[in-house]
């Protein structure tokens, strides 16, 4: 999210952070920074009417395009449907490759070669829509799931900002 915001430039603008967790620490850091944020716990509401909250607090933003980082939660079929083509995500392996958790360590079990980051759409499959960017990062021979993961998060930090702003302009 930090890379997010410090590199949006002219590209676009960060309306909004918003968090299932309260007390995340990047919801400081953007109120430090001017960033209007939005906070819900999800917990004892349910999804939907979560989801709704979340929504809302978009859409007074004026939000046009969501951009998750480090959302580990599945998005409802509904909200993704009202947000259709203007959601996007990173991931951390080569789409369509280790959609889901323990990426790292998945392609390092597979004996890959190398390892990276995916920036896609989000459609209601999880890890499935169109893949707008990708960096790669080789996977050394001494290599586990944090040092590769430590290589990876260096280049989300640098995709992520550029894919969006290559999205944004269309």
């Amino acid at each position: 999210m930090q890379a997010i915001v410090e590199q949006a430039g002219d590209a676009y603008e960060v309306a909004v952070v918003a968090s299932d967790k309260p007390d995340a620490p990047g919801l400081a850091w953007a109120r430090e920074h001017g960033i209007a944020t939005f906070a819900l716990s999800p917990k004892g509401i349910g999804k939907l009417a979560y989801e709704a909250a979340i929504s809302a607090a978009l859409r007074e933003a004026g939000v046009e395009i969501v951009a998750l980082a480090g959302y580990m939660r599945l998005l409802s079929d509904e909200f993704v449907a009202e947000w259709r083509g203007r959601i996007i995500n990173i991931h951390p392996s080569l789409l369509p490759k280790y959609k889901g958790l323990d990426t790292h360590a998945r392609a390092i079990a597979a004996g890959d070669e190398e390892a990276g980051c995916s920036v896609h759409i989000v459609t209601e499959e999880l890890d499935a829509g169109e893949v707008l960017g990708q960096a790669r990062v080789p996977i050394l021979p001494d290599d586990d799931a944090d040092t590769l993961a430590e290589r990876v998060l260096a280049e989300e930090h640098r995709l992520y900002p550029r894919v969006l702003a290559d999205f944004a302009a269309r």
